[in-house]
């Protein structure tokens, strides 16, 4: 925290002098600005969470951080790239932000956890941005686009109107809130914005990066996440489909004779520390539990099956890909009482905090 104290003048008898007063009136100059930025009472707090918000015994006990000045940097624009219209909208970064998290967090959730949502979601732009990456743009004519493959965002004009007519004034106005107080905030590994990725229901546990997608991430370990399976809705689901439709998802031509002979053609082969499928085996060949997940279309790679016949009943635990932070987990962390710093620093491991604004300064 920036701390301002007063100066303390001693008693001085001799005569006025010119180099004093030259420092008193440059001190005051620089305090002019100072008090024109210093937040009123009741509005916005430290933009930059503290990790002072978490001892180092582990205690959960929220605290309120102090104001701080906020760094006057120019604020980012962002271009979206919006897909259903074919063109690109180029807006502040935290009013792209707001459109963020209304489209990837239940207004419903608690303060806290729509405030990490967004450090989350704006630490996702922010790293696409210092590293001038356009990947998944059409054409590359902007930073982001508004679907599932970056962020899901719609124009925040749009949201207003909508949840206005809906009657959820209320919820627009806590969204506005959760953007403002976590404002220019961004999480930081090293120095440098982190990959924040976030998902909707866990297992109980996150996933390693390394199980997921094949690389190791210091920040992306296993975590537990208790929550989800008292509030996530679609915590558990259960679907069935036809032995020949699985086959054929997976492009596998029939069950060889050898494995019908042997028993189950479905075998889990290992589990990663996140209590998923990492290898399994189907009709003699080898995948991994991603793999089946995105060519069958389970919401998740933690399932367990149950044959009857030509059916197969399948049952999954959890929704994505489960690296990073779990939604409905934060949403259950911050029900009891969490701070969004609690929350961030519990799903990301090691992590620090920084200014997006001062951090993107330079490009």
């Amino acid at each position: 925290m920036r701390a301002f104290g007063r100066k303390r003048w001693g008693r001085n008898p001799g005569r006025w002098q010119p180099a004093a007063a030259v420092s008193v009136l440059l001190v005051l100059a620089l305090a002019i600005p100072v008090i024109l930025v210093w937040p009123r009472a009741g509005g916005q707090v430290d933009p930059v969470p503290s990790p002072s918000d978490i001892s180092s015994a582990g205690d959960t006990r929220t605290q309120t951080p102090a104001p701080v000045v906020p760094a006057t940097y120019p604020e980012p624009y962002v271009r979206v790239y919006l897909s259903a219209a074919n063109t690109t909208m180029k807006l502040p970064l935290e009013d792209y932000v707001t459109g963020v998290v209304a489209a990837e967090m239940p207004a419903e959730f608690k303060l806290e956890a729509l405030k990490a949502q967004a450090i989350a979601a704006r630490t996702f732009i922010v790293r696409r941005l210092a590293a001038n990456d356009t990947s998944g743009v059409p054409s590359g004519a902007a930073d982001v686009t508004d679907t599932v493959s970056h962020q899901v965002f719609i124009p925040p004009d749009q949201v207003k109107a909508e949840w206005t007519r809906l009657g959820k004034a209320k919820e627009w106005e806590k969204l506005q809130q959760a953007v403002r107080e976590s404002r220019d905030a961004v999480m930081t590994y090293e120095g440098r914005a982190i990959t924040a990725s976030f998902f909707s229901t866990s297992n109980g546990y996150t996933e390693n990066a390394e199980d997921v997608w094949g690389s190791v991430v210091p920040y992306l370990k296993s975590v537990d996440s208790p929550w989800d399976k008292q509030l996530a809705p679609g915590f558990k689901e259960t679907v069935t489909m036809k032995r020949s439709e699985i086959l054929q998802k997976l492009n596998l031509d029939s069950v060889p004779a050898s494995v019908q002979q042997g028993g189950s053609w479905m075998q889990v082969l290992s589990t990663t520390e996140g209590h998923r499928i990492k290898e399994i085996q189907i009709a003699g060949e080898t995948f991994s539990g991603p793999e089946v997940r995105k060519l069958l279309g389970l919401r998740s790679s933690q399932f367990s099956w149950k044959v009857e016949g030509d059916e197969v009943e399948i049952t999954t635990y959890g929704y994505g890909h489960g690296v990073g932070m779990s939604q409905w987990g934060a949403n259950g962390m911050a029900q009891e009482g969490h701070t969004a710093t609690e929350i961030l620093k519990h799903y990301y491991t090691g992590i620090s905090f920084g200014q997006a604004s001062r951090m993107l300064a330079s490009k």
